[in-house]
Formats: C-alpha cells, sequence, structure tokens
C-alpha cells in the first residue's frame, strides 16, 4: 500500500488509476475543473457536505477521503488494486484466517441483508470494478439468492452510513458447480435457474460470488457472520467454492481449508497488475473444529 498525506495526492492518483483528465473528475462528481485543480494543489478542501458524493461516485472509501481531506490530515494507507485503506503500515496485509476464527465472538451492527432497491447502484459499480469491467451479476439472480440465502447476502457500512464492503454468495444446483469444477461454464454464465433452496438439497453447495470490504476491520466483521454461518453446520455435508482473482484471498482460502481446483493463465487487469483466476473448493469444517 502507497501511503498519503493530502487529498490532493490521493485525487491524482485516482485520475492516473482510472486514465482520467481533471476534466473528467470534474464531470464525474459535478464540479468546475477548476474546482479539481485546487483540491489536486491543495490549495483548497473539499466542503464536507462533498465528501460522501465524491466517496459514491469513485468507491474511494469514504473514511479516506474524511482522513486526508483536513487541515491536519491523518496519514493512510490506500491500495487502489484492492481498494483497501489502513491507518498502520502493520494493518496493511490480510489477516490470517486463525485471527478471523480467534475473534469470532466480536460482532457489528453495521452489517445488514442487502436491499436490492437500495442497494444494488453502489453494488453494481463496485462489481464492475471487482470483475474487471465484465458485466456483473444480474439484479434477478442477486434477489434470488437474497431470498434463498439472506444470511450470507450482505452490506456493511461505516459509522457515517456509507457503503464499506460486501459478500455475495450464492445457493447452487450440484450440477451447476460440477460445471464450475470442469471449467464447462464461468460467472457470467449463471442464471437464475441455477440457484437452489440449499436447505431442499442432501449436500448444498455455497458459491462465494464476490467479498471485499474497504479495510480489514471490515473484512474482519463480515467474515464473522460467514463463519458463524458455517459453524451452524456443522453437521450438515456442505460443498463451499470461491472463483477469485484478488491476490490478497489465495492465502487465506488455502488457510481456511480450501483446495485448488484449477487456475487460469495469468491475466493483466487495467492497471497492467497481474492476477490469476483461481478455483477453490471444499468445506470449512476442519478449520472450524480441529483444535
Amino acid at each position: 500500500m502507497k501511503q498519503y498525506f493530502s487529498i490532493g495526492e490521493l485525487l491524482i492518483d485516482f485520475r492516473n488509476d482510472r486514465s482520467i483528465s481533471q476534466l473528467d473528475l470534474a464531470a464525474l462528481l459535478n464540479v468546475d475543473i477548476r474546482t479539481v485543480q485546487r483540491w489536486e494543489k491543495d490549495i483548497t478542501l473539499i466542503k464536507p457536505e462533498k465528501e460522501r458524493e465524491i466517496a459514491d461516485n469513485t468507491l474511494l472509501p469514504y473514511q479516506l477521503i474524511r482522513n486526508l481531506n483536513a487541515a491536519a490530515p491523518i496519514p493512510t494507507y490506500y491500495d487502489f488494486r484492492i481498494r483497501k485503506y489502513s491507518l498502520t503500515e502493520l494493518n496493511n496485509d490480510l489477516p490470517d484466517a486463525q485471527w478471523l476464527k480467534d475473534k469470532m465472538n466480536e460482532v457489528s451492527g453495521r452489517i445488514h441483508t442487502i436491499d436490492t432497491q437500495k442497494d444494488m447502484d453502489i453494488l453494481r459499480k463496485d462489481l464492475l470494478f471487482q470483475k474487471n469491467n465484465q458485466e456483473p451479476i444480474g439484479r434477478n439472480i442477486l434477489k434470488r439468492a437474497i431470498e434463498l440465502l439472506p444470511e450470507l447476502n450482505l452490506i456493511i457500512m461505516d459509522d457515517y452510513g456509507n457503503y464499506s464492503g460486501h459478500g455475495i454468495f450464492l445457493p447452487i444446483h450440484m450440477s451447476t458447480y460440477v460445471k464450475f469444477r470442469r471449467k464447462e461454464i464461468n460467472e457470467s454464465d449463471l442464471r437464475i435457474e441455477d440457484l437452489v433452496n440449499y436447505k431442499t438439497q442432501d449436500k448444498p453447495v455455497f458459491f462465494n460470488y464476490d467479498m471485499t470490504a474497504d479495510c480489514n476491520d471490515n473484512l474482519f466483521y463480515l467474515a464473522h457472520r460467514y463463519l458463524s454461518f458455517f459453524e451452524d453446520l456443522a453437521d450438515t455435508e456442505y460443498e463451499y467454492c470461491s472463483y477469485t482473482m484478488r491476490y490478497d484471498s489465495y492465502r487465506i482460502n488455502e488457510q481456511l481449508g480450501l483446495e485448488l481446483l484449477w487456475e487460469n493463465e495469468v491475466q493483466r487487469d487495467g492497471l497492467g497488475l497481474e492476477y490469476h483466476p483461481r478455483f477453490y473448493s471444499g468445506n470449512l469444517k476442519k478449520f472450524l473444529f480441529d483444535q
């Protein structure tokens, strides 16, 4: 992660990350180009009432903007690739899975089940970025997944009520899972018919479609909800699978006891950074119940 010391420095890197001009950024934020120029030169600060709008339009974490948009900025680390911030270098990396397990009794009231009416616009923006601008999951599929599995389709907000991350899990047919294993389909091929009520299945399959948060603390609170759900399935045979492109999630999947079934060739995202699409599968019983 890079440490930022001013809002101007962050906005310049944001434009470079998205390959947009000052004029483009001004249009995105509905301000005059001279305003953007003053922000980037740290001549003027962003008005407090504008911070939320900027967070929504850029997907920069609201807390990151608040930290830097101050007369005495709070130096903050940020990584545009994984869109996470932290206040200290020690908290930059994703923590070990064991750390999540050890603190499973800690909860947050800032999490709620995804509301497709209120939350879909911000989720779609986020998913377009997460999936490298591929068409994300459709509203009808997500709505059905929420109906079938409200416990795992979650969104987390920050202390100010701003979007900070989400998790999307799909309860899928075993036949759909087999197609994933055989590399016969990918995420974009999913249809509403692939979803099923997991409670009616002999061996339910939970597909981790996407999980992200703007800092490790928020990721921890989401992970707590998921681990608690699977802890309650101690007597159920199930399959947990995940198709991931985020380099910071490979290690934690393996720590959870999941097996790497296949990986695609190395690809590059819009920033020119390498990523390795991988498909993991297994269950969390050994991780959750072995001492």
